[in-house]
């Protein structure tokens, strides 16, 4: 496997619905480093369209017999959360590498026990936490460590996307927060992620974890149902430098007003922008100087990107950042992040945030 790329298999490979179609599918196909050598669906005939679609040389529909394939080394769980500590407990259990996409599990006790088997199993492990390998992402991070902005004294994170307040019926299963798929999980902890990443961990939170969207209308069957899961999340803290910190992050009807993320240094400034989450669109970097006036777009230098020129932009961009780091733990057998124990990490985060939400007080931050 040395001079060869690497063979991988894709569970969750549906051509026309999920995340797989929209970003590790065309990632992989523009990848050097690996082959996309299977793909596994619930159905026969959509694994055989996949296969057909992408270019796959084998198709399952039961993912069991994916992973008795001697032809698989790696597999990536790309389906909706509450399949994802089943699937990738059987990965592992099966010896093969594997990347999963966030959250890890719909709790941290799941989280835990995957990555605790992963190490068990000697196997390199990636959880899709993709705003990490954002090319302005890693910049910022670099800047910030380099004393672009000096002492960081305080940071703004803001995501506001639209939620729309009716969808069909077979869209309506994230509205239980118990399955692990919310605004909380998947939004927050992707942003939150990027925010850590940049400039470092939390030492306390004070948050608010809202629903306030009690119920959605379903247009086919014409029904109001409840919903559980929080839709508006708001944060405030303090880094582990001592630096204040606030996010706002919600899901709105309307006009929503995307990503920014905002660094603010004795020296400095840094300003991070986009109109979707960090881990799907582009990000537009700016900085200013003491002196300078007002921040200036700055440009990303090369050492940033490890994709080919091929790479479509879009959600695929950064799952190839990924793919990219993934195949280079493999074949030297150093772990890269972010593996599972970030995403442990996280769960955790997000527990402290949730916790301080429900007792109403600030909360240390493990």
């Amino acid at each position: 496997m040395a001079s060869e790329k690497i063979r991988l298999g894709v569970i969750g490979a549906n051509i026309s619905k999920g995340w797989a179609h929209r970003s590790h599918l065309p990632a992989l196909l523009a990848s050097p480093e690996f082959e996309l050598t299977a793909v596994c669906t619930t159905h026969q005939d959509t694994a055989e369209e996949s296969k057909a679609k992408f270019g796959a040389r084998l198709a399952f529909h039961n993912h069991m017999d994916m992973l008795a394939s001697p032809e698989v080394d790696v597999v990536a769980v790309v389906v909706r959360v509450p399949s994802h500590y089943q699937l990738t407990l059987d990965i592992l259990n099966a010896g093969k590498h594997v990347y999963t996409e966030w959250p890890l599990g719909a709790t941290l006790a799941e989280a835990q026990e995957l990555a605790d088997l992963g190490r068990a199993k000697g196997v390199q492990t990636m959880v899709g936490l993709q705003a990490r390998a954002a090319p302005a992402v890693t910049y910022m991070k670099e800047l910030v460590e380099t004393g672009y902005v000096g002492e960081v004294m305080s940071c703004h994170m803001s995501l506001l996307r639209g939620g729309v307040l009716e969808r069909t019926s077979d869209r309506t299963w994230q509205r239980d927060d118990s399955l692990g798929a919310t605004t909380l999980t998947i939004a927050c902890g992707h942003a939150i992620d990027a925010l850590r990443y940049v400039v470092g961990d939390f030492s306390d939170v004070s948050s608010v974890v809202s629903t306030q969207a009690p119920q959605w209308y379903e247009t086919d069957t014409q029904q109001m149902v409840d919903v559980t899961a929080p839709d508006n999340i708001l944060v405030n803290g303090r880094l582990a430098t001592g630096a204040v910190v606030s996010v706002h992050v919600a899901s709105v009807p309307w006009a929503d007003s995307g990503y920014r993320l905002e660094v603010f240094g004795r020296e400095g400034t840094l300003i991070a922008t986009s109109t979707d989450s960090p881990q799907l669109g582009d990000v537009r970097l700016q900085g200013a100087k003491t002196g300078d006036g007002s921040p200036q777009d700055l440009e990303i230098p090369g050492r940033h990107v490890y994709v080919l020129e091929g790479m479509p932009r879009g959600a695929p961009y950064n799952v190839g950042q990924m793919y990219y780091h993934f195949g280079q733990a493999i074949r030297t057998g150093v772990a890269c992040e972010p593996n599972f124990d970030t995403a442990v990490e996280l769960h955790r985060f997000l527990d402290a945030i949730r916790e301080s939400a429900d007792q109403g007080r600030q909360v240390a931050v493990a």
